[in-house]
């Protein structure tokens, strides 16, 4: 890949993610769509400071070198704010799994990273929490698709809300192995690691792209 266009792609966590923003200058979403409202903001900002961190470290002190807790948190972010978006679409279906789900989650992070991992890892993000989170939001995603394909009445599926889901569901079904992965090969296989990454950047513009058709046909 070209050094520009590498360049292009590696600064995508923060030009993609004002693709979003720029319509919701505009466009006011309504109600349903503020849990997603808020990560598009958050999520902006925490990309802003990673890209940073990383671009400018050498002029930074050493002990404020690693943007890896910045992934942990932005992490986290997603899911709570997409978890409470599936709950308030309020789908009559596996309800008392999906709080079971966000309830576990929940503890799973308590137990993490008060008995295993290190939330300020300074070499490492967690590749655990990334990947279980991007396994449990897939299992919300799915449950949407069931539900919506199980209903009687014949209905456009393709709603605002339906292109907010697929662009989630693309990004966490492409991610969840790169996550698993990523801190294993990045020791063994750095450069295989480092195209792995630019997977993930091509997901995450696919995803804002996605967020770009939800909000868009939403003019309230």
């Amino acid at each position: 890949m070209s050094c520009w266009a590498q360049q292009v792609l590696d600064w995508s966590e923060v030009w993609a993610g004002l693709m979003p923003c720029a319509i919701l200058l505009y466009n006011k979403q309504p109600p349903v769509f503020r849990p997603v409202v808020c990560y598009v903001w958050l999520s902006l900002l925490i990309n802003i400071a990673i890209d940073l961190i990383w671009k400018l470290g050498d002029w930074m002190p050493q002990q404020y070198h690693s943007n890896n807790f910045l992934y942990n948190l932005l992490s986290i972010v997603r899911f709570f704010l997409f978890s409470l978006f599936f709950i308030k679409l309020q789908q009559p279906f596996l309800v008392s799994v999906k709080w079971l789900i966000i309830i576990c989650f929940t503890l799973f992070l308590i137990a993490d990273f008060s008995l295993s991992e290190n939330f300020f890892n300074f070499s490492h993000f967690s590749s655990r929490l990334l990947s279980v989170e991007a396994f449990c939001l897939l299992f919300f995603v799915m449950q949407y698709y069931i539900y919506e394909l199980k209903r009687d009445e014949a209905i456009n599926i393709f709603t605002n809300q339906f292109w907010v889901v697929t662009g989630l569901g693309v990004y966490v079904s492409i991610n969840f192995f790169v996550f698993l992965l990523y801190n294993r090969l990045s020791i063994q296989m750095q450069r295989f690691a480092a195209s792995l990454w630019n997977l993930h950047n091509l997901s995450f513009i696919l995803f804002n792209m996605f967020l770009v058709r939800g909000f868009y046909g939403n003019k309230r």
